[in-house]
Formats: structure tokens, C-alpha cells, sequence
């Protein structure tokens, strides 16, 4: 059962060839017994997910139907669960219990889908290799010695190991697209106030979106109508109609004109993954797709400039984990400074403490102008770019990662290696475009992604180009050997 798609069990459920607790009870039994080796899961959730299961059941049992009704799945640990740790892979919300359910977490239940647990992060979403986690690496079931990816590469191992078929993950510059790439999924970051971000803990607020991470593009259509909608309860969400993501999946891609970028194929890109993305261009133009070369002459511009608004943004969101209302509180403080200093310092990591000292001299007297200004106009020509590219094109290709997985410690001395492994995903986030990474081979026996991205409330269009690529090739049907 465990090697079953979200839209295999959906079926199985339906014709009654297994009920969602036998299904629960199968999964959880394999997290026990292979998780220790990928540490993707922060806190398992068992009582729950029965419970959840049973309920499922009942209402099928009731005539009720939907594709997640009784499907089990898992949240990225940032997503407020009540009653449940809630922890951002932090010391600092070690002991941190949501009150209430994140608005994804409530519509996935409310649609049946059934919480196994939470999995493992980089530490307040702040990485790109799951290695900042006060609860340690994740490993990549494809080589263990590996990282999976960040920074939701928790949820990205937890599929790829056919833990479960699916999971909930966040994007903010790249943290969906880039350990679906390492581990050979589809993931997507839907296009800025899609997905609800109330109760989803805040890294970059104007960056940050939820999304899913699952096997197939057709998965990732059913997990993204569960979590999609407007919000009344947050501020950035969109009112915008949701569409039947699956309705689309078949259409055909006869005329579908798609840009290849110039700038994507630099030097910095490895050889070997630039033949593989050649490779899905021809396979796409097989299926009736139109390519044209394109540019995007301010990508180069877009790292700094990330790497200036997200950690302003960091700086001003974590400054409420004080010792004070909520988190970890440092032993017998002498006086109110001291609480604070030594609650933060002993509360977030190496990587949590460098992103906020970064955003807060960005954001100082003197500074401001110079750096955060500048990236935000930086930030308004790199969407001016995409704007005039999709005047000429429906869908930008590229890929999604300049290499594929490094192996665990490799980048630790030196951040900005890892920082510039995002260059091709963080400009949708600074944009607020839709994008998605699919599987499009393996480089040293580790998968490789490719990357799609298409102007705002367009994920439809991202999903359908990804489910024919997808029929048409078989690199996402590969399962990491040992699992």
C-alpha cells in the first residue's frame, strides 16, 4: 500500500479495497520502522491519525466522497496544529503547543485527509539543506550520506521514502521546489496569497507560501484543492476563485509556447543537468509545445537581493520569541535584558541568529536606504522581466537547482555556497509567481529537477504541462533503493 499515489488511494478507498485505518495503521508502522535512518519526522501523531482514519471511514461509509477523504498525509512542522508541538524545527518552540489549527491544517482535515505528524525543517524555514534543525539533519533517501534539501526536507524524504504519499511544505525561496528536485518529486509553490499563510509560522512574510510536495503533478493538484482559497483571517490572501486543478491535467500542449531563459545556462549550472533539462525541452516538444529563448537579464541581481529583504523580513517576525509570552525562557535571568539575550541566544541556531543580525543592520538608521530599498527596487525589475517575458511566452523551463544534492557538512563553513544553490528558484518568490519543480533525471545516481514557472493564479496550467510530462516519461515512478 505504500507505494500507492494520493489518486491510487482515493480510487481504493472508494471501491472499498481498503479502509483509511488499515491504510494509517500500514503507514505508521513503516515510519517506525524507517524513519530512524531519515529523521524526517519531528513529532508523529497516532492517536490523531486513527482517529482521523475512523472518522474518515465513517462519513465514506455515510456516502460521502473526495479525493482526500481518508488519504494520509503530513505537515511541515511550521504549520500550527492544535494541541500538537508546533516547533520550526527550534529549540526556541521545543515546548510550543498550538492553540488552534493553521487554516491549511483545518481545510485539509475538514476535507478528511489524515495527519500521520509533523516533519522536520531547517530551523524557522532559515536553509537549504534540512541541516539547521535543532533536531538534526535529514538525510535523502537516495543517498543517505546526502542532504534531502530545504527548507522542507522533512516532508520532501518522508514521500520520496514512501512514508506516506504526501505532505504539506512552505516556499520562500525555493524551500518546495529545491528538495523536490533532490529527491525526485513534484513540488509547487503556488502563486503569493493562494494558499492561506494564517497560523503558518512566518520566516518572510511577503515571501512565504504553503504548497504541496507529493510524488506526481496529478497529487499535487489534489493536495493543492485542499489548501487553497481565500482567507478571511489573513491579510495577503487573494479572492480569487479556485479552480478544479484536475479538470485540466489532459488538456493537450499542442501551440503551448514555453521560454527558455539564456541566463539559466551560465557557467554555474553542472553540464550534466543542463543536458537533462535539453532533454525535457525535446520531450515537451514531442507533446506539441512551442520553445522559444527568452532573457531575464536581472536574475543575476536577485540572490543579493533575496538575501537582503528575507532576512529584514526575518529580523522583524522572530523578535516576538523574546523569553516572555511563549518559547524557551533562559534559566534564573537576572534582569530584563539578560532574558532576553540568553532566551535568543540559547533559543535559535547559528543560522536563525546570522539571518537576523543580517536583516536587522539592513533595516538600521544609514543602512536603509542602501540595502533594503535598493532590493526591493531590485525585487520590482526582476517581476518587470517576468511580466515581458509572458507577453511572449506561456510557461518558463529552466532548472530547478545549479547541482544536484551535496553530501551532509559539505557547505556548512561557507553559507553563501548554499545560499546560491537557490539562483533559479527565489526570483518566483520575490516575483510572487507560481512555480513548480518536476523530476527530469539523476546525475551520480541523485535525481534532478526541472523547473516550470507561468504568470499569477496559473497553476493549472503548471500542473497540466507537468501530468503530460509526466505520462510520457517515467523518471518519477523511481523509488530510492532500500525503501
Amino acid at each position: 500500500m505504500h507505494q500507492l499515489t494520493l489518486a491510487e488511494i482515493a480510487r481504493g478507498l472508494a471501491d472499498k479495497k481498503f479502509s483509511s485505518e488499515e491504510l494509517t495503521k500500514v503507514l505508521l508502522a513503516r515510519i517506525a520502522q524507517l524513519d530512524p535512518q531519515l529523521n524526517s519526522f519531528i513529532s508523529l501523531t497516532e492517536d490523531l491519525a486513527l482517529q482521523q482514519a475512523k472518522a474518515a471511514d465513517a462519513r465514506r461509509a455515510n456516502g460521502e466522497s473526495g479525493a482526500l477523504l481518508g488519504a494520509p498525509i503530513a505537515h511541515k512542522d511550521l504549520f500550527c496544529t492544535q494541541g500538537v508541538r508546533t516547533s520550526c524545527g527550534s529549540k526556541m518552540l521545543d515546548n510550543f503547543k498550538a492553540p488552534y489549527d493553521a487554516t491549511v491544517v483545518a481545510k485539509l482535515a475538514a476535507a478528511g485527509a489524515v495527519t500521520l505528524g509533523k516533519t522536520n525543517m531547517d530551523e524557522f524555514a532559515m536553509g537549504s539543506a534540512n541541516e539547521s534543525s535543532y533536531y538534526g539533519a535529514v538525510k535523502n533517501p537516495w543517498n543517505l550520506e546526502h542532504v534531502p534539501g530545504g527548507s522542507s526536507g522533512g516532508s520532501a524524504a518522508a514521500v520520496a521514502a514512501r512514508l506516506l504519499p504526501a505532505a504539506t511544505a512552505t516556499d520562500t525561496g525555493g524551500s518546495i521546489r529545491q528538495p523536490a528536485a533532490f529527491t525526485n518529486l513534484t513540488g509547487l509553490k503556488p502563486t503569493y496569497g493562494r494558499v492561506s499563510r494564517w497560523g503558518m509560522i512566518a520566516y518572510a512574510s511577503s515571501l512565504d507560501q504553503g504548497g504541496p510536495l507529493a510524488r506526481t503533478a496529478e497529487d499535487c493538484a489534489i493536495l493543492l484543492q485542499g489548501m487553497a482559497g481565500f482567507d478571511t483571517k489573513d491579510s495577503t490572501s487573494i479572492d480569487e476563485p479556485v479552480p478544479d486543478y484536475s479538470a485540466s491535467l489532459n488538456d493537450s500542449l499542442k501551440g503551448l509556447r514555453i521560454g527558455v531563459p539564456k541566463e539559466y545556462f551560465s557557467a554555474g549550472l553542472d553540464p550534466r543537468i543542463a543536458e537533462l533539462i535539453h532533454n525535457s525541452v525535446k520531450e515537451l516538444e514531442k507533446l506539441g509545445a512551442v520553445i522559444k529563448e527568452i532573457s531575464l537579464p536581472n536574475m543575476q541581481h536577485a540572490i543579493p537581493a533575496y538575501y537582503v529583504i528575507a532576512p529584514a523580513e526575518a529580523s522583524s517576525n522572530l523578535s516576538r520569541f523574546d523569553g516572555v509570552r511563549f518559547g524557551h525562557r533562559c534559566e534564573n535571568p537576572v534582569n530584563l535584558i539578560d532574558l532576553y539575550k540568553r532566551s535568543r541566544g540559547e533559543g535559535f541556531g547559528p543560522e536563525v541568529q546570522r539571518r537576523i543580525m543580517v536583516g536587522a543592520y539592513a533595516l538600521s538608521a544609514g543602512y536603509y536606504d542602501a540595502y533594503y530599498l535598493k532590493a526591493q527596487k531590485i525585487r520590482r525589475l526582476v517581476k518587470n522581466d517576468f511580466m515581458a517575458a509572458f507577453n511572449e511566452v506561456d510557461i518558463i523551463l529552466g532548472p530547478t537547482t545549479p547541482n544536484p544534492a551535496w553530501k551532509l557538512g559539505a557547505k556548512n563553513s561557507d553559507p553563501v555556497a548554499a545560499y546560491l544553490e537557490d539562483v533559479y528558484t527565489i526570483t518566483a518568490n520575490l516575483a510572487g509567481l507560481p512555480g513548480l519543480s518536476m523530476p527530469a533525471g539523476f546525475v551520480d545516481g541523485l535525481p534532478v529537477g526541472v523547473q516550470l514557472l507561468a504568470p499569477y493564479f496559473q497553476e493549472g496550467r503548471l500542473l497540466n504541462v507537468a501530468h503530460q510530462y509526466q505520462l510520457n516519461t517515467e523518471w518519477h515512478t523511481r523509488t530510492p533503493t532500500g525503501f
